[in-house]
């Protein structure tokens, strides 16, 4: 009896010796970039969870205890190579951005920017990890164009597609009367650091500013003097497609090359009225030589059309020199040639630099 109650109080012993080891952990390795609400980003690994607090361990501060009351997202480090000088470089939205043009990859929920260049400011949200919406304008606030983008991934995460429109209003220039837009669709193959985009729409835009000439009808003329009312002049729209092939590669940690391009050729047709030599001027019933009343009618209508070739060719790089900041410079060529610059200038293409200088901001 006393054998048997020796091996139960050893065995129980033994149990308890046992319990008391911990089980075996597996442990995290990977990096994670932990965003408190007040934007302040720690990187590094995650120690324990107990979820009320996060203990990491960073490279120059150590160990941090975090309340998870305080942190707004915790992301995995899938490229050690974002990490520069001890802060990280995400993708960001500004991957979505040539100089002009964008590309099918749409903003991510949450990663809004502002794009600030010479001629004016734009705001882009992303509604949706799908739809994207903008508002562009010049530091005037005319014109004001409305931007859509609409995101269609494939089951190939480096092939996606989109469909945008631009619309656009000349604002208080021209009393709110011009107008345009750019219907396009976008396919993207590559991923955000390194990818080329091939685009194809169809633009129109109406004459901003155009001159109103007479209305068609009949006029009195008393000594020769003509009232004529003017309005109802149709300046037409200039119209045509437009295709664009443009590209982004990274070269360096805070560096990237970005390429954009466009080709358009537009078509205008105008109609107006004339009263040249086919005036018609008949003496007044019964005749009165004293007042010399006339009558005059103006009603015949030409139309002028002409054709317009525009080449944008947009070599630029972009410097990153924040997570939440980049800056961009290209230095751009335009070359103009057509049926409309030879009635104009008398040659048969014009070409100048347009060198543009962009501030982009995260939010």
């Amino acid at each position: 009896m006393r054998i048997i109650l020796i091996f139960l109080f050893f065995g129980l012993s033994l149990s308890q010796l046992y319990a008391q080891v911990p089980a075996e952990t597996k442990t995290d390795t990977n990096t994670y970039v932990i965003t408190k609400s007040n934007g302040t980003e720690y990187i590094g690994k995650v120690i324990s969870d107990d979820g009320r607090e996060v203990l990491i361990t960073t490279a120059t501060l150590g160990k941090i205890y975090i309340p998870k009351s305080d942190i707004k997202s915790i992301v995995k480090v899938t490229d050690n190579k974002s990490i520069v000088r001890g802060e990280y470089y995400s993708a960001g939205p500004f991957t979505t951005r040539h100089a002009f043009t964008t590309n099918a990859l749409p903003i991510s929920k949450g990663e809004n920017y502002a794009l600030i260049n010479l001629y004016g400011p734009e705001v882009h949200f992303a509604v949706t990890d799908h739809l994207n919406i903008g508002i562009m304008s010049t530091w005037s606030a005319s014109p004001l164009v409305l931007a859509l983008k609409y995101t269609i991934p494939t089951n190939n995460e480096k092939l996606n597609f989109s469909l945008g429109t631009l619309l656009g209003t000349s604002g208080y220039f021209n009393s709110f009367r011009g107008f345009g837009g750019l219907h396009f669709a976008n396919v993207t193959y590559g991923d955000r650091k390194n990818n080329v985009t091939f685009s194809a729409g169809y633009g129109y835009t109406s004459s901003f500013g155009s001159k109103e000439l007479i209305t068609p009808g009949t006029y009195t003329s008393t000594n020769g003097s003509f009232n004529y009312s003017f309005g109802n002049y149709s300046p037409g729209v200039s119209k045509g497609p437009i295709i664009s092939i443009a590209a982004i590669a990274k070269v360096g940690v805070k560096a990237s090359f970005v390429f954009d391009s466009m080709f358009g050729a537009f078509s205008r047709s105008a109609t107006r009225n004339d009263i040249g030599t086919t005036n018609t001027i008949v003496e007044a019933t019964p005749p009165d030589y004293n007042n010399g009343l006339y009558q005059q009618t103006v009603g015949i209508s030409k139309v002028n059309s002409s054709k317009l070739f525009a080449l944008f060719l947009m070599p630029g790089m972009r410097f990153q020199t924040k997570e939440n900041r980049a800056f961009q410079v290209s230095l751009a060529g335009v070359t103009v040639f057509g049926q409309e610059i030879e009635n104009i200038f008398g040659l048969n293409s014009i070409s100048f630099p347009l060198p543009l200088f962009s501030w982009f901001f995260k939010f």
